[in-house]
């Protein structure tokens, strides 16, 4: 490899570092009702941690994954490096079910809509769910916090329910 002093412009040949080894760490991928082990491609140094966004190879597929769970020999860990992982456990977020309770006074009713990972949710905005309108009032996110104020917004793969009521009802009636 040749390089330049960046000071006095001289010119020489250095030798190349070596490429870090690649590690394959086998990949649990949920998606909704079924699970299929797949492939990830590490750098053996490079650290990964939950909630991380990554690409699992799955046969000829790549699948856009967010990591829940990672195994680093017998213990389970909130962050590691590659040459410690020994299984890493994933869910897929390019596509998403979005679960939605509909609150109509009397019941509550169940709904859901396959989406894309990356769609966004606000609310206090009409969507339809399950050939229903419903205006959302909350949404409860993967991580703990309820969105409550209008106008707040999030992406599909991060939410754990939608909260709402039928479009032209106001909520408790």
């Amino acid at each position: 490899m040749v390089v330049q002093c960046s000071e006095c412009g001289h010119v020489h040949r250095v030798p190349r570092p070596p490429e870090p080894p690649i590690l394959i760490i086998k990949t649990i991928v949920s998606r909704e009702t079924e699970s299929q082990v797949c492939n990830v491609e590490m750098l053996v140094d490079e650290v990964v941690t939950l909630g991380d966004h990554i690409v699992a190879e799955c046969g000829d597929e790549a699948i856009g994954v967010e990591v829940t769970g990672i195994e680093a020999g017998e213990r389970r860990v909130r962050r590691a490096e590659a040459r410690e992982v020994t299984t890493l456990w994933t869910r897929g977020i390019e596509q998403v079910v979005v679960r939605a309770s509909v609150h109509t006074g009397r019941t509550t009713i169940p709904l859901y809509q396959t989406v894309e990972g990356e769609e966004e949710f606000v609310v206090g905005e009409t969507y339809v769910f399950g050939g229903r309108r419903i205006r959302i009032s909350q949404i409860k996110l993967r991580d703990g916090p309820v969105m409550r104020k209008e106008g707040w917004r999030t992406v599909a793969h991060r939410i754990k329910r939608i909260y709402g009521y039928l479009e032209g009802r106001p909520p408790g009636r």
